[in-house]
């Protein structure tokens, strides 16, 4: 089950990369604490909350069901960075 370990690790990742970016363009502005960078760390915290409950699940056919998620994390990451692209 190494791949599910990945995948949650994945998600981990990526959604903390785009927190931090959040915070690193914030403070290259000197905007700390904006509406708009919080509304993106409240999203992609709900995005982890989401996708680990996804992956948690017990599916029929799991190999599809991961791979999925996966796409979903992709998805929703993309729509995050382009977010946090908007900030600076």
């Amino acid at each position: 089950m190494a791949s599910i370990r990945d995948l949650k690790k994945d998600i981990n990742n990526v959604l903390g990369d785009i927190i931090e970016a959040v915070y690193i363009v914030e403070a290259a502005n000197g905007k700390q604490d904006s509406k708009e960078g919080s509304r993106i760390i409240d999203s992609a915290i709900a995005t982890f909350d989401d996708l680990i409950a996804k992956v948690n699940q017990d599916v029929e056919n799991r190999k599809a069901h991961l791979k999925g998620v996966r796409a979903e994390l992709e998805t929703k990451a993309k729509g995050l960075v382009e977010e946090v692209n908007k900030l600076s």
